[in-house]
């Protein structure tokens, strides 16, 4: 179950393990001048400001993947967020450092066992901000929203557990009232692409990340509809404008146009949404 592609792990005692063993941490770094190459992305101490992200998975060199590219990976180098992945292999059980079993009462596949978890969770709760929701990304959460998103960017940092196989033993999220969080109504191979999705939805409204913070007043879900069409130059591309009203400069008109614009789209693609907007306006 474990799969040929992982990579070798030297078994050794849960007690003999430094720290950092179980952790890639990612954040700023200090550069001095020196003939030898640094590398910027290294075990770091703690920033004390720093938003921090923990994953707990089976795969920490995914980590942070698209995260360290653009304006999210300028944020990590620049010390506005941290890093620290995981790994919940060294945590296993016996020389292969297992950590699942076969399913109580019989069934396919597999299942993360709760002592093991239970070992990752405690380290990672040590690591961080008491107040830092714990979080199990799976198929059967609650609905990822951007308020959720905007709820996370205000906390001090978030716990990520990526499940894999059949997922995790339910007294594991019974006991540390961990929150099943969803990214939609389909099934991954893990929940290390969705854990992504939601550091990616959080970060970039972390103040500072993005730069601007118009840009997320004004863009999809802020206000409970769908984002407005944008346009750019040329004014005329392969016989199709630019709508008039947006080079008008009457800016009272392009903002009435963006947001009949917006509402005409949410009512057409995203009913659900348009009806939570319409009951939440009434008097």
């Amino acid at each position: 179950m474990h799969g040929p592609d992982r990579p070798n792990i030297r078994p050794a005692a849960m007690t003999d393990q430094p720290a950092d063993r179980f952790t890639r941490s990612h954040g700023r770094k200090s550069i001095q001048a020196t003939l030898k190459p640094t590398e910027l992305i290294t075990p770091t101490p703690d920033l004390a400001r720093a938003w921090k992200a923990q994953v707990i998975t089976l795969f920490p060199e995914a980590f942070p993947g698209i995260l360290d590219l653009s304006l999210t990976g300028r944020a990590l180098q620049d010390g506005l967020w941290q890093l620290d992945a995981i790994d919940l292999r060294p945590f296993g059980e016996g020389r292969h450092r297992n950590v699942d079993d076969t399913p109580s009462g019989g069934g396919a596949g597999m299942v993360l066992r709760p002592d093991i978890m239970g070992r990752a969770i405690e380290h990672a709760r040590a690591r961080i901000a008491p107040e830092a929701p714990l979080i199990y990304l799976s198929p059967r959460g609650r609905p990822f929203t951007q308020a959720m998103a905007q709820d996370l960017s205000t906390r001090p940092g978030v716990t990520l557990i990526c499940g894999r196989f059949e997922g995790m033993d339910q007294r594991v999220i019974d006991h540390y009232g961990i929150t099943e969080v969803s990214m939609g109504d389909f099934v991954l191979t893990g929940g290390e692409i969705p854990a992504m999705a939601l550091l990616d939805a959080t970060l970039r409204l972390i103040p500072g990340v993005l730069g601007n913070a118009a840009s997320t007043e004004e863009e999809s879900f802020s206000d409970g509809l769908l984002e407005h069409p944008q346009y750019t130059k040329p004014a005329s591309w392969q016989g199709h404008d630019i709508p008039p009203v947006l080079l008008s400069g009457n800016h009272g008109e392009i903002a009435r146009w963006r947001k009949e614009q917006s509402e005409a789209l949410t009512q057409e693609r995203r009913p659900d949404l348009w009806e939570k907007r319409e009951t939440r306006e009434k008097p």
